[in-house]
């Protein structure tokens, strides 16, 4: 299926939904409230309702269909996008003059997590699942964000070790990442950490100065395909993915 951007009307990815109808044990995984075994499980102690009915082993489940699970608790359909953030938008609170990501694309309910500054740009999670801000930005989980920069002279002969290593910002040893050297003056860089400004600082610590800067990866969600502002909805597979890797 086609997305389109909602401005330009141009095609911006193509993806895949979710197969409807799906059966009730596959539904609950991908919404991440039980593993397949355990969603049979609770179909068989009649924990499952579907439109207020008793599931049953092999139920299939409409796109619309209302899903209850022990006597009540809804399982809410959140939404999540990948979105490219432009260079000049602000994740948000912007000042005067400015643009924030609310405002340059319209998605009802939805917010970015986490940041990318003005300057940067790349891949954004937008959303109206709360549960994930803490599991997705907590310091203390690890979750791999992948980053293609670019500098403004030849990157030095000793850079990728170094920035490897660990580099000292300002008193603080950031933690060992990877570097894929691109060309003569671009690289990827993958962290499991965000400090602000970090790749900036990092570089300029190790003499270079950063000319672009893009995130293209968060965990197993890649920017793709998707032009700058454009988004795509993160479903099936992919989603199921995601949020097994943030404990959901």
């Amino acid at each position: 299926m086609k997305k389109f951007d909602t401005k330009t009307n141009k095609k911006i990815e193509e993806f895949e939904k979710p197969e409807y109808p799906m059966r009730i044990n596959r539904y609950l995984a991908q919404k991440g409230f039980a593993t397949r075994r355990g969603a049979d499980d609770l179909v068989a102690r009649r924990k499952v309702t579907i439109n207020g009915k008793p599931a049953v082993l092999g139920s299939k489940v409409e796109k619309n269909d209302r899903v209850e699970v022990a006597g009540g608790k809804y399982v809410k359909h959140y939404k999540y996008f990948a979105y490219y953030k432009p260079v000049g938008i602000i994740t948000s609170a912007p000042g005067e003059g400015e643009r924030d990501i609310a405002q340059s694309v319209r998605i009802p309910g939805v917010f970015p997590i986490g940041r990318l500054d003005k300057d940067s740009e790349g891949l954004m999670i937008l959303t109206d699942d709360g549960r994930i801000t803490d599991r997705l930005l907590n310091p203390a989980r690890v979750h791999e964000k992948e980053y293609q920069v670019q500098v403004k002279d030849e990157l030095r002969s000793s850079f990728k070790r170094k920035m490897e290593a660990g580099v000292n910002i300002e008193g603080y040893e950031t933690k060992p990442c990877r570097v894929t050297i691109v060309n003569d003056s671009t690289f990827r860089v993958t962290l499991t950490e965000g400090k602000r400004h970090q790749i900036r600082r990092m570089c300029a610590a190790l003499f270079q100065e950063v000319k672009s800067l893009r995130r293209i990866r968060i965990g197993n969600i890649a920017l793709g395909k998707l032009s700058p502002n454009g988004y795509r909805p993160i479903e099936g597979a992919e989603l199921a993915a995601f949020l097994k890797d943030l404990g959901l």
